[in-house]
């Protein structure tokens, strides 16, 4: 019950977007009975001290007997909020319930929004690091970049339970997925395909790494960000870039986006901005289009379908929406099954093989990844995750039904990752 009540613009009273968001989009409740004097007995004094008293002698027993064992920090600092920019932690809040909200849909994680009011890497990192023992694995949301990558790569060092920055990996998942099955149904070899990437911030230098680890050749991939094609010789990168420079665009080719693009079978736009029609015209014939900038795509779909024989967008009113809720449901709900002490590179493909598997046998040019809403991702996902989690040997439990070389089906898979 609510005990509070305010007057609301009458525009926004009569807006149904407001009338859903009113008092916000979650609550905590209780798993426990609580009617009755032994029940509090139990759950409170005297008996939560023996529990307590347990946990300090033994910590391995912390996750066993509190909620940290299937509970996220969806954490952000405002500072890149969808395609806001940066509006602040209490602006970012809707974003961050709704994400928590996706993770208890589709993957039955539990979650809590946190948002800082601090936008220093030292006073984040700091944040969540004396946050930590609450959680049992910390979701990085909208923040931008290049903070990001450092606050990300320090938190994944000094804490033993999962860092994922969703914006950076989950849609570097979501799109190797895609991009495996783009390459399927038009036959070509993965490892051969020409990419160009436009934008080079935190989800275009992640997907670059995935593809890369995924199997796409080095010398396959160019990246270009607001300046141009990103290559060794420009003297205005960042350490990032710097990084993208040495492992990428090995012909050492220069210029714009229509330079990076002749002769490209895929592109990638993370930037935000536009693409114009006559760059397109440069690539090579039945290729691949991803226009992921959401809600304006770099290239209109119409356009795009002109050059591409498959096209994908971060809208959900076009086919093939390149969705992050794909992947980080099943992410974390694999992680936790099987306590895995890091996210590897390893479980990020593997994550992007299951989501691509899903629709292996109704592969279209429209459908190239499953609906959000398919109920069978996110348990693909988590078996895959946990498997691979358990090859790299950062698994500390074993999940029933998952070993490293298990094939279950999915009605397995949905017991074990539920266990």
């Amino acid at each position: 019950m609510s005990y509070f009540s305010f007057e609301l613009d009458p525009a926004l009273a009569a807006d149904p977007v407001f009338d859903l968001h009113r008092n916000g989009k979650m609550a905590i409740s209780s798993t426990v009975s609580l009617s009755s004097r032994d029940d509090l007995s139990l759950a409170y004094t005297p008996g939560v001290a023996r529990v307590c008293e347990a946990i300090a002698e033994d910590p391995a027993l912390y996750a066993d007997y509190t909620w940290t064992a299937n509970t996220v920090a969806v954490v952000t600092d405002g500072s890149a909020v969808l395609g806001l920019g940066n509006i602040g932690p209490k602006a970012a809040m809707p974003v961050m319930e709704g994400k928590s909200i996706l993770f208890k849909q589709f993957g039955g994680v539990d979650s809590i929004p946190i948002c800082l009011d601090t936008q220093d890497v030292e006073g984040i990192v700091a944040a969540v690091k004396a946050m930590a023992p609450s959680f049992g694995g910390i979701n990085l949301e909208d923040i931008s970049a290049p903070r990001c990558f450092e606050i990300e790569r320090r938190l994944d060092a000094e804490l033993d339970i999962p860092v994922f920055h969703d914006d950076q990996h989950g849609t570097a998942v979501v799109t190797l997925a895609a991009l495996r099955n783009a390459a399927t149904l038009l036959g070509r070899r993965f490892a051969d395909l020409r990419v160009v990437i436009s934008g080079a911030g935190a989800a275009g230098v992640a997907i670059t790494q995935t593809l890369i680890a995924a199997g796409v050749e080095e010398a396959n991939v160019i990246v270009c960000d607001s300046r141009g094609i990103i290559h060794r010789d420009r003297e205005d990168l960042t350490a990032v870039k710097a990084e993208l420079a040495a492992t990428t665009n090995f012909s050492g080719r220069s210029g714009g986006i229509a330079e990076a693009l002749i002769g490209a079978d895929v592109l990638i736009g993370v930037s935000g901005g536009s693409i114009a029609e006559s760059a397109l015209a440069g690539m090579a014939p039945g290729g691949i289009i991803f226009a992921l900038a959401n809600p304006t795509p770099e290239v209109p779909p119409a356009i795009a379908h002109k050059y591409a024989a498959i096209v994908a967008t971060g809208r959900s009113d076009f086919p093939n929406q390149i969705n992050n809720v794909l992947a980080f449901p099943g992410i974390f709900r694999g992680a936790l099954d099987c306590r895995a002490s890091t996210i590897t590179d390893a479980m990020k493909v593997a994550a992007a093989d299951a989501i691509a598997e899903v629709v292996s046998d109704d592969l279209r040019a429209e459908a190239i990844v499953p609906s959000p809403l398919d109920p069978r991702v996110a348990p693909a996902v988590a078996k895959a995750v946990a498997e691979a989690a358990a090859r790299d040997g950062v698994a500390r439990r074993s999940v029933p039904g998952v070993t490293p070389d298990s094939i279950a089906q999915p009605d397995s898979i949905a017991q074990a990752t539920t266990a």
